[in-house]
């Protein structure tokens, strides 16, 4: 079998060729998308396995290549230290360095989903980054009420109804301001229409998806949470052991340690930002309405308020290491120590 490396640009890419003893029989530039890359590979008539860093289009080209290859490895970025420490650093290199990591199969991989769920992760990421846009308007909007000296209405509150006419109706100096209002509101009511469609279809998807309802039985884990959870798992088979999903979700405390010293710091944030976010939110609600969640997290904080954010991710934590037991047995949460 010979051994494919490839760098991959969107309009040029360029592929090393090792034969069964690891020499280089072919070096050579494709121009042209990922269908040309697949065609040129085509041409190799002995069996090939073929290796390219993850990016943008990883998932796509790895579909074309699977018909093509008889083994297609995607490399984790952050991990091909090889490649990011050298000194010499161009695409034939990189190619090359690709194609001698995967005959000495030393790639770190990437889990590279079906069409479907990549789909559905990608309809998650948008969500995230309207609302994202959306608090930003509505942070511009405050900041033009205190920049007057202006307090808004406590009650109702201001993204209700009644709190956007009053936001119209604020009488403001000059007619740029008036007009930056007016046209924050028209950017909130375009943002408020854009995730309510995205969340109708987030909520079809989630129909033909058993293992978010079965994730939605934890007390405090709400659709959006289940889903994101679910859809960046997508095979819970694929995880060996139930600790790993920690570190898939970069929740877990990078480490330091030389002899006797082993330092802890901040989590390691690696994996999909979305989900981490999600679930740190969600455990807020689980330790206020499950009694068995909650005894984690005081068991963690231990009386102490210092140790309240240390002790909100390691219940995080907690909540996806169930999460992943469940999606695994099919086992729902069992209630006997929720409270409502």
């Amino acid at each position: 079998m010979f051994t494919v490396g490839l760098d991959v640009h969107q309009r040029q890419s360029t592929m090393c060729v090792l034969n069964q003893d690891g020499r280089i029989v072919n070096e050579r530039k494709v121009e042209g998308s990922f269908v040309a890359v697949a065609e040129a590979l085509r041409g190799i008539e002995a069996p090939i396995q073929v290796c390219y860093e993850a990016s943008c289009g990883a998932g796509k080209l790895h579909d074309l290549l699977a018909g093509v290859a008889g083994r297609v490895v995607v490399a984790h970025p952050g991990q091909v230290r090889l490649i990011f420490r050298s000194k010499k650093k161009n695409d034939r290199v990189d190619a090359r360095k690709l194609a001698k990591l995967l005959y000495l199969d030393e790639v770190p991989p990437v889990y590279v989903p079906g069409v479907d769920v990549r789909a559905w992760r990608g309809l998650i990421e948008h969500r995230r980054r309207l609302i994202d846009k959306r608090t930003r308007t509505k942070n511009s909007l405050r900041a033009i009420v205190r920049s007057h000296g202006v307090l808004p209405p406590r009650r109702p509150g201001l993204w209700t109804a009644k709190g956007r006419a009053w936001l119209a109706g604020l009488p403001l100096p000059t007619e740029t301001e008036s007009l930056k209002r007016d046209m924050l509101l028209e950017e909130l009511v375009y943002f408020d229409g854009a995730v309510a469609r995205v969340d109708a279809a987030l909520n079809r998807i989630a129909t033909g998806q058993p293992g978010v309802a079965l994730l939605r039985t934890i007390p405090g884990i709400g659709a959006r949470t289940a889903e994101a959870v679910a859809a960046y798992i997508d095979r819970p088979e694929r995880f060996g052991r139930i600790k790993a999903i920690g570190a898939y979700f970069g929740i877990v405390p990078s480490q330091d340690a030389s002899g006797p010293v082993n330092r802890l710091g901040h989590i390691t944030r690696e994996g999909p930002a979305t989900v981490r976010k999600l679930v740190v939110e969600a455990a807020w609600h689980s330790i206020r309405c499950s009694t068995r969640v909650r005894g984690y997290f005081e068991r963690i904080h231990g009386g102490d308020r210092e140790r309240r954010k240390i002790a909100l991710v390691a219940t995080a934590h907690y909540l996806l290491r169930v999460m992943l037991a469940m999606l695994k047995s099919g086992e729902a949460w069992r209630p006997e120590d929720q409270t409502a």
